[in-house]
């Protein structure tokens, strides 16, 4: 009986330690997308492939859903005369994230397969048919929001884009502006 109890108690344990962890990395996670919610601008840059030197500047409204973890960024890139219009959408299931990029592989666009989330960035694993890639947005401070897009060529993760954005609405921590 003494030894089911402390079997029992053991187990307890290691399931309250298996699930805090979890529940802690939402907590993390959501706060990070918490603060990409706003309006952001800035340049950009294509640093390498065909269009290699290529600027643009682009405009996004950053959103979060209400019933999961996530993010979305609705808004355009503007290269001289022409804009595109631009979304993604990042929600977490089970321990990662999916998602897309304008409107995914079946369409004109890329899928979000993966993603993982740290105390200042995210790191989200892109798709389209053979192609394979990566984006990570990393907050450098409460104001600007850095961006890289890289593809795999053979075993290397090469950056293909490169955009700086800054916040153009005051952001609001706790009670403080």
């Amino acid at each position: 009986m003494r030894n089911r109890l402390a079997l029992s108690a053991l187990a307890v344990a290691a399931t309250i330690g298996a699930i805090a962890p979890a529940h802690a990395d939402q907590a993390r996670d959501a706060r990070f997308f918490a603060q990409i919610e706003g309006k952001w601008r800035g340049p950009g840059e294509i640093v390498a492939g065909k269009y290699k030197g290529t600027k643009f500047v682009c405009q996004f409204d950053g959103s979060v859903p209400q019933s999961t973890i996530g993010m979305s960024l609705d808004g355009d890139c503007r290269v001289g005369l022409f804009t595109q219009r631009m979304s993604a959408t990042v929600e977490r299931q089970g321990r990662g994230y999916k998602g897309s990029f304008l409107d995914g592989a079946r369409g004109e666009g890329l899928d979000v397969t993966a993603g993982n989330v740290s105390r200042d960035r995210v790191a989200l694993t892109l798709n389209r048919k053979q192609l394979d890639g990566a984006m990570l947005a990393r907050l450098a401070d409460e104001n600007t929001l850095n961006v890289t897009v890289s593809v795999r060529v053979g075993e290397e993760l090469v950056p293909v884009i490169g955009m700086s954005l800054d916040r153009l609405d005051p952001v609001k921590v706790g009670s403080v502006n």
